[in-house]
């Protein structure tokens, strides 16, 4: 990883794949790192130019002084491409991370070729994600059970029990150690929870003019797909696929990636008035 100094912070990215293949930026979601990403970032490297970094307030990137807007996490992401010298690329935005590229994609239209949203939300009138904050509020019996309920509304016993796939993935989850957090970790967390909370870019939303594909899952209960239905609605000529799955979809349904990486890697086009 490298490190960029901003005026409040600093900021760190990586870049993988081939230098020669089509660049692509990624927007990663609530909580996540690029460390924690490896498997997503890993399968997007084999076709694309991966740009991704530790949005702020995560993993190594600092927790600056004052609360974060979503602008800020767009205008970061704006930074780092003039620092790499990319004037435009295409853009994955996943849960969190699709909020983010939304603003990106609104607040700086020309530097984005195609667009892709995966399991997100507007807010507003489109619908908000599942409030991830008031978790922390649960005793760790309920926690552990609403986070897996609303990771796939399918996921009671009945159904894990007769799919290996899902039953693996909640395996996973449960496994996964808790670790202990900094008090930096845990103001980093609350300020990027604050941010997403006031996510609102649903009357912007006709602003976007690239290509873009909204992706959701049919049994997500973080981003239910009404809220990528709304999307889709809003921005012209948007496409919208939902798979079978929840929130997980692109490890869930086999479909998925390849759409979405075939979506990604068609030619660029043009930038349209107003970009």
């Amino acid at each position: 990883m490298t490190e960029l100094h901003l005026d409040d912070l600093t900021l760190w990215y990586e870049r993988l794949g081939e230098p020669t293949a089509p660049r692509l930026l990624v927007f990663n979601g609530s909580g996540a790192t690029i460390e924690g990403s490896r498997p997503l970032l890993d399968r997007l490297a084999r076709s694309f130019q991966v740009l991704v970094h530790d949005q702020r307030c995560l993993g190594r990137t600092s927790v600056p002084d004052e609360q974060p807007t979503m602008v800020d996490y767009a205008s970061d992401a704006a930074v780092l491409l003039d620092h790499v010298g990319w004037e435009r690329t295409a853009v994955f935005g996943i849960s969190f991370g699709g909020m983010v590229a939304q603003e990106f994609a609104v607040t700086h239209p020309g530097r984005i070729t195609r667009l892709a949203l995966l399991c997100t939300s507007a807010g507003g009138p489109g619908g908000s994600s599942y409030p991830l904050h008031t978790l922390a509020d649960l005793e760790a019996d309920e926690r552990e059970r609403v986070s897996v309920q609303i990771v796939d509304t399918r996921y009671d016993d009945a159904f894990l029990a007769s799919s290996p796939l899902d039953r693996a993935i909640v395996d996973t989850m449960r496994r996964r150690p808790a670790a202990a957090k900094t008090a930096e970790q845990l103001r980093g967390e609350a300020m990027q929870f604050e941010a997403r909370r006031h996510h609102d870019v649903w009357d912007r939303l006709p602003r976007i003019t690239c290509p873009t594909l909204v992706a959701c899952g049919a049994f997500d209960g973080i981003a239910p797909p009404g809220n990528s239905e709304a999307i889709a609605s809003r921005i012209p000529g948007a496409e919208l696929r939902t798979y079978e799955g929840g929130h997980l979809f692109v490890y869930q349904d086999r479909r998925a990636f390849p759409d979405i990486e075939s979506f990604l890697a068609a030619p660029a086009a043009p930038p349209r008035n107003g970009s």
